[in-house]
């Protein structure tokens, strides 16, 4: 029997001095070059989980494969593990990797990878048990609401003790000149909500794979840089976000003038991809170039396996060397709340 994990709570951190989030220069690609790199689009409905892989060819280009469903959440790492033979794995999801900063410090947090393997037990116990009535929500139950009806966001501010719902945004998901804000992590309603998503990626996935002997994990940016991480561990998770990434692509962000539950207007996208994909050592498998100039079928559903795309794509952006990993230098960033990949890079 393993002994009990230790208690990841320390007491409150001082507030962050205001500064300006500055990125680091670009630099160029990775000395050590991932063998697979992977995205996966994430959802709380297995159905709409997909992923899309590149695979590092001898001449040092990346094939693209078709997107493929991703399978068992618990045993994707290991899979992807052995996929790639004896190289580094850069895996992307589509879900919050980090916390607010505002509420890791009223809970005494001082860094998301120390409490990541802890949540769950002990005091968190409850965490992942998203609240059904206001009175439930809590520092160490910080998720709501499980249903709609009656629900407001001034609970869960309430029941957090933050001023407002700004104050449960990351930095890189709050507004900025190129697209809109993001859903908070702990309000579970509506189609943008990610909470319920984050809750089976860190449940699932990624607190087992930090325990797990047999994986040598590294969480981006908290554990280091992009570039130190690849040369030193095995498997390195990164944090992406599809719209974000069509900005990395070149391509104008979904809005007014298309819409990626459209197939007319993941259709309408395929001339930016398959530029994008002429100027870098990227082949496309010709079940994926189908799938891009048919727009990804008829179906809504069709925009599950289009961000897979998009993500990996961006993600390549970044390991080619075109693209910085973007992450500003605060401390609050790289300890608590974390990036999004390639975001201001």
């Amino acid at each position: 029997m393993s002994p009990p994990l230790p208690r990841a709570v320390a007491p409150p951190v001082a507030p962050s001095v205001a500064r300006p989030l500055v990125a680091p220069p670009l630099v160029g690609p990775p000395p050590v070059a991932p063998s697979l790199v992977v995205h996966a689009d994430w959802g709380s409905n297995p159905k709409k989980r997909w992923m899309c892989v590149a695979g590092r060819q001898g001449d040092g280009s990346y094939r693209v494969s078709a997107p493929e469903p991703v399978g068992e959440a618990a045993s994707l790492l290991d899979r992807l593990t052995h996929r790639s033979g004896d190289g580094p794995v850069l895996v992307g999801f589509d879900f919050p990797i980090g916390l607010p900063e505002a509420y890791a410090r009223r809970a005494g947090i001082q860094g998301f990878r120390e409490v990541l393997s802890a949540l769950g037990e002990g005091r968190w116990s409850r965490f992942y048990e998203v609240a059904e009535s206001a009175d439930e929500i809590g520092l160490t139950r910080p998720f709501y609401p499980m249903r709609p009806g009656g629900t407001r966001q001034a609970h869960l501010t309430k029941g957090l003790g933050v001023a407002s719902m700004t104050d449960l945004l990351r930095a890189c998901e709050r507004r900025n000149g190129t697209r809109g804000a993001a859903s908070s992590l702990f309000w579970t309603l509506g189609g943008k909500q990610v909470g319920k998503a984050a809750i089976i990626g860190w449940r699932d996935v990624l607190a087992p794979a930090l325990r797990s002997p047999h994986l040598d994990l590294a969480l981006w940016p908290f554990d280091g840089s992009l570039h130190e991480l690849l040369a030193g561990r095995g498997v390195v998770v990164a944090e992406t976000y599809p719209a974000e990434a069509c900005l990395h692509l070149g391509m104008e962000p979904p809005g007014p003038r298309w819409s990626k539950r459209s197939q007319e207007g993941r259709q309408a996208q395929r001339d930016p991809l398959k530029a994008w994909a002429g100027r870098r050592p990227v082949v496309l498998d010709p079940h994926l170039s189908a799938l891009i100039e048919d727009g990804f079928g008829p179906s809504k559903d069709g925009e599950d396996p289009f961000d897979a795309l998009l993500g990996l794509l961006s993600m390549l952006e970044v390991v080619l060397g075109h693209r910085g990993e973007g992450t500003p230098d605060a401390d609050g960033v790289r300890r608590v709340e974390g990036w999004i990949l390639g975001q201001g890079g």
